[in-house]
């Protein structure tokens, strides 16, 4: 009877701990999936701020397409690119070489027409002497037994002189206009007087004050002449016309 009351307690006590402990698990449990909470929201707070960068990236490359002047033909077509600048190269190269060959060409132009005209004014200077040297030749005596030997040399040295300069003026391209016979041509001769004349055509060339001369196919000097023309019809008939009347 005694033992009873005593156990009773001791009962409600181990129920109270038991309780006690009970309670305690499930706060640390609670505890537990709180933290476990908390770090879920953290991982996934990181989650999103690893996302953003490249989600803010991927903003700009689209907002720089969306901008900029990007040819769809080149990306999608690279080959027809490549073809047009290929094209323009050659079109570029084509030009430098036809300047080339221009450029080329006007330097050996040059250089001929220097080679062939570039003693002009030298040669036309030369012609005087030429010509008063002509003159002497041409009044030279052909009858020399009566000259003395000085004279006899002096004259031969004189020929010897104007065929030598004769030579060195052809040889250079310089020759002689000598139209006696010759239609009058207003580019190569300059008509000093007109000859009444049957013996020769009007027009013609009867005859040559000085020659012409010549550079290659350019006029130094035109040769002064005189042209034929036809005669006058005689005065006679005419008055012989008047007495009848």
């Amino acid at each position: 009877m005694n033992d009873t009351p005593n156990d009773e307690p001791e009962d409600g006590l181990d129920k109270k701990q038991d309780a006690a402990s009970q309670q305690d698990k499930e706060t640390s449990s609670a505890d537990a999936a709180g933290d476990n909470a908390s770090g879920d929201n953290a991982s996934g707070d990181n989650a999103s701020g690893d996302q953003n960068p490249y989600a803010d990236i991927a903003a700009e490359d689209h907002s720089a397409d969306s901008s900029g002047d990007i040819n769809i033909d080149d990306i999608l077509d690279p080959l027809s690119a490549l073809q047009s600048e290929r094209d323009d190269l050659k079109d570029q190269l084509l030009r430098a070489v036809a300047e080339m060959e221009n450029t080329r060409r006007r330097a050996e132009r040059d250089v001929s027409q220097s080679r062939k005209y570039g003693h002009t004014g030298f040669a036309r200077d030369l012609l005087s002497v030429v010509e008063n040297l002509s003159r002497a030749v041409e009044v030279l005596p052909e009858e020399r037994d009566h000259l003395d030997d000085t004279m006899k040399n002096l004259v031969i040295g004189v020929e010897m002189i104007s065929r030598e300069l004769a030579n060195v003026l052809e040889r250079h391209g310089i020759t002689r206009i000598m139209p006696l016979g010759e239609k009058f041509d207003p580019s190569r001769h300059q008509a000093m007087f007109e000859v009444p004349t049957t013996e020769a055509e009007p027009g013609n060339i009867v005859q040559v004050a000085q020659s012409g001369w010549m550079l290659h196919d350019r006029l130094l000097t035109p040769a002064m002449v005189g042209v034929a023309k036809a005669p006058a019809e005689p005065a006679a008939e005419t008055d012989e016309t008047n007495k009848s009347e």
